[in-house]
C-alpha cells in the first residue's frame, strides 16, 4: 500500500515545485490498474493502493492546474503474457482451479469484451505517448482506462444476448 500510494504523492509534491516554474509546464502520468476500479481481482492492498493513485490524481490535476501543469492517470488491465504469471499462480492454487492451459485461455479471450484483442506493453506505451504530448493539451484530471471493456461490465460466463 505505501510504496504505490506514498511515492505516488512523493512524485507529484516534488514535480508540482519544479514543473511549475518551467516554460511549457508539461504531463505528470500516474499508474492506476483496473483492480483498483474492481472488487475481488487482485489483493485488497494492492488494489486499494492503486485506487488511492488514481484519486491523488484527480486531486493533484486540480491543484496543479493553476500553474499549466497536467496530471493524468494510465489504468491498464492484464497485459497478455504478463497477467499469466501471478494470474495463473493464484488460480492454479485455488481449489478447483485451472490448469495452465485454462488460464492461457482466460487472458487471451477472457480479459477484456473486445473480441480477438489482447493488450499488449506497446498499447500502453502508445496511451502514455498521447497523453504526455501536445496532443492531449487540453486532457488533464483523467483516468486513461485501457481493458477492453472489462471494467464497463464484468462477465460472469453467461453468453451475450443475440
Amino acid at each position: 500500500m505505501s510504496a504505490n500510494a506514498r511515492s505516488a504523492v512523493a512524485c507529484l509534491k516534488h514535480a508540482a515545485r519544479v514543473m511549475a516554474r518551467q516554460p511549457g509546464r508539461g504531463c505528470v502520468l500516474c499508474t492506476g490498474i483496473t483492480t483498483g476500479m474492481l472488487g475481488g481481482v487482485a489483493a485488497l492492498p494492492y488494489s486499494l493502493s492503486k485506487a488511492a493513485v488514481v484519486s491523488l490524481v484527480r486531486v493533484a490535476a486540480e491543484e496543479m492546474a493553476r500553474s499549466g501543469v497536467r496530471v493524468n492517470a494510465i489504468s491498464p488491465h492484464a497485459i497478455g503474457d504478463a497477467a499469466a504469471g501471478p494470474l495463473a499462480r493464484r488460480v492454479m492454487q485455488h481449489p478447483g482451479g485451472a490448469d495452465e492451459g485454462e488460464v492461457k485461455r482466460m487472458v487471451e479471450t477472457g480479459m477484456s469484451e473486445l473480441r480477438g484483442a489482447v493488450l499488449e506493453v506497446e498499447d500502453v506505451a502508445r496511451a502514455a505517448v498521447y497523453l504526455a504530448s501536445d496532443e492531449a493539451k487540453f486532457v488533464t484530471r483523467h483516468n486513461l482506462v485501457i481493458d477492453g471493456g472489462f471494467t464497463a461490465g464484468k462477465r460472469i460466463g453467461v453468453p451475450a444476448a443475440r
